[in-house]
């Protein structure tokens, strides 16, 4: 298995894929960073830990190491906006979320080293996803695909105001089926008791949910982007056991109520 990602096959029709908690560089790249950036802000601090439940130990799960500053795996290869007319990043990020430069002046990654990226971290992390979903389809009927995502309270540049503590995002439904669906905004309207949600919000999904989440195959795509402020002192980026603890229980209830979905 690539020494780039942490991946476990499991039983359960799910697959959960944690595209960006990894802080992992290549050697000599934080050399080219600003400042500011060498602190990977923009990193989905601890996500792989607050979904390390124990209704999930039978699931697969696959947990990118590298930063997504050196590539994003929640991009399209081919680096075409998922968000036309909107403030996002790109598939080798040259600035970060509030807009300032990732590199230094000159240090900026060139098409050829671009490529060498993708071929290095990009397709093994999507190959390794196609093949577990491959093989839990030939296993399960239907089966799912869950993109685990946070992201600070307050981005600016990318949303105003204060970002909703759940936001589910289901590419407006095409990435999954009526039922799914149905079932997610009961569950948000239900059990979220004081989380404010949103579906199909700002985040509705990137290139992993939209590209895997073909219900019509059998597959079902679902991005969830948490709030940082859900389970972090976000002056530090800094786990809080007492609101991570809290959060679990509810994305336990959630992780239930997806597999009978699925049953």
């Amino acid at each position: 298995m690539s020494r780039h990602f942490e991946f476990r096959s499991g039983v359960l029709p799910l697959l959960v894929s944690i595209p960006h908690a990894g802080t992992d560089l290549p050697d000599g790249f934080a050399e080219r960073l600003t400042d500011s950036a060498r602190r990977l802000p923009d990193t989905d601090w601890f996500v792989d830990r607050l979904y390390d439940l124990p209704l999930l130990g039978e699931a697969s799960m696959i947990v990118a190491r590298t930063s997504r500053y050196v590539v994003d795996l929640n991009r399209p290869p081919g680096d075409e906006s998922l968000y036309p007319g909107q403030s996002t990043t790109g598939l080798c990020p040259l600035v970060q979320f509030d807009g300032k430069p990732i590199y230094l002046p000159g240090a900026e990654p060139a098409a050829a080293e671009i490529a060498g990226r993708i071929e290095t971290y990009w397709q093994p992390y999507h190959q390794a996803l196609a093949k577990e979903l491959e093989r839990l389809r030939a296993r399960h009927s239907r089966v799912l695909i869950f993109d685990a995502h946070s992201i600070a309270s307050e981005v600016p540049r990318l949303f105003p105001g204060v970002l909703p503590d759940f936001n589910f995002g289901t590419n407006h439904g095409a990435s999954c089926g009526d039922s799914l669906q149905r079932a997610i905004a009961r569950f948000a309207r239900d059990e979220c008791s004081g989380y404010s949600h949103v579906i199909n919000g700002r985040f509705v999904g990137g290139y992993i949910t939209r590209h895997y989440g073909q219900p019509a195959q059998g597959i079902d795509g679902l991005q969830l982007e948490l709030s940082q402020a859900t389970h972090l002192d976000e002056s530090g980026r800094t786990w809080d056991s007492a609101l991570a603890g809290r959060l679990q229980a509810v994305l336990s209830r959630l992780f239930s109520t997806l597999l009978k979905e699925f049953s």
